[in-house]
């Protein structure tokens, strides 16, 4: 008995013995486990720590500054947001696309030259008939009276001959004279600093008058179409281009210097005198009134260049009058002309009063229709 009670003693020992060894070592395991649990809370602090300051690094000098005043949830937040706004945020253009975007949409409007094409087609539609009796009488040196019984005997089907060409010429000329003249003054403006208002204005008006010399061949073949010597030659304005196609590429361009030279001096004075001239007439209060004020200034201004330029276009129809042969220069002409009307400049500008009213409708008609719908469109 005694034996059994020892060796159930020393089983009771052992016993309580593993069982205290398998709770320390419990407790231990937890103890590396807090203590692991401790150290990955930790990293992931630091890592927050380290995310927030990369963040905050990233920011601008008076943002960050900003950023560090606020309690942590604040930086955390407003991080978030910046970072979410700046995903939304539209991919910002390059300084190339940045500088000339500007200057592609300035160039970009076409209300300019729109206005002028529609103004051009209101001017040929009322005035053609008493172009081509001006006409007449610079080509032949007619009277007023002469000039308009030969266009009745020419009857009323042939009134309104030619009149595509210089449909298709005055809508295109004036739509690229208003056009190029407003997004030129706008380029040079911008870059070209320091120059005089009116030296970038006369600038702008020389280059678009210069480019409306392209469109020669046009007042070429309205020339022919109105001389009644070429009737017989050509009935329309196909068969005028076609005509002049066998002589070569020079020939649709024969009177070039002429139009060069009228055109830069025109451009540059009704472009340059037609805000003070405006300014001087009587204050506009209803639209009516702007409309006659735009008639007058563009009326006024028209008719005094016109005048100024009648000997030009005498000569320029002379040369243009002409099919083959060599081309006359500019001043040869002139001399030629000046012999034939006695050396008198009554006899020069025969027509030109004509000329006068006429230009004086017409101009009047075209600047008060630009400004007109330069307002509604």
């Amino acid at each position: 008995m005694l034996q059994r009670r020892a060796v159930n003693s020393g089983t009771e020992r052992g016993v309580g013995a593993g069982n205290a060894t398998i709770n320390i070592d419990s407790r231990r395991e937890k103890v590396n486990n807090g203590r692991r649990w401790e150290g990955y809370q930790k990293a992931v602090v630091i890592n927050a720590r380290l995310g927030r300051c990369h963040r905050v690094q990233c920011l601008t000098g008076d943002q960050s500054s900003q950023v560090k005043t606020f309690p942590q949830r604040r930086k955390t937040v407003s991080t978030m947001m910046d970072s979410e706004a700046h995903d939304k945020r539209p991919p910002m253009l390059t300084s190339s696309n940045q500088d000339l975007s500007p200057h592609i949409a300035d160039v970009g409007e076409v209300k300019h030259y729109f206005c002028g094409c529609c103004a051009a087609f209101n001017n040929v539609a009322i005035t053609y008939p008493v172009q081509k009796i001006l006409f007449r009488q610079q080509l032949y040196g007619l009277k007023t009276r002469d000039a308009i019984l030969q266009l009745r005997r020419d009857g009323f089907r042939n009134l309104y001959r030619g009149i595509l060409p210089p449909l298709m010429q005055k809508t295109t000329t004036l739509a690229l004279m208003f056009g190029l003249y407003e997004d030129l003054s706008r380029l040079l403006r911008k870059h070209v600093s320091g120059a005089p208002e009116f030296a970038t204005r006369s600038v702008a008006a020389l280059l678009a008058g210069t480019t409306e010399a392209v469109l020669t061949p046009l007042e070429r073949v309205q020339t022919l179409l109105q001389d009644h010597k070429h009737h017989d030659k050509f009935t329309n304005t196909y068969q005028a281009f076609r005509a002049l196609r066998c002589h070569g590429i020079a020939e649709y361009y024969r009177g070039l210097v002429p139009i060069l030279f009228r055109n830069g001096f025109s451009n540059i004075l009704f472009f340059g005198l037609r805000g003070p001239i405006k300014e001087h007439l009587p204050t506009a209060t209803t639209n009516s009134a702007h409309l006659v004020n735009d008639f007058i200034c563009g009326g006024v201004l028209g008719a005094v260049l016109g005048f100024l330029s009648f000997p030009i276009n005498v000569v320029k129809a002379r040369i243009q009058s002409q099919i083959g042969g060599p081309f006359q220069s500019f001043p040869m002409v002139f001399k030629t002309i000046w012999l034939e009307r006695d050396r008198n400049l009554i006899n020069l500008f025969r027509g030109a009063h004509l000329n006068y009213h006429r230009s004086l409708i017409s101009w009047g008609i075209i600047n008060a229709t630009y400004e007109f719908l330069l307002k509604i469109v």
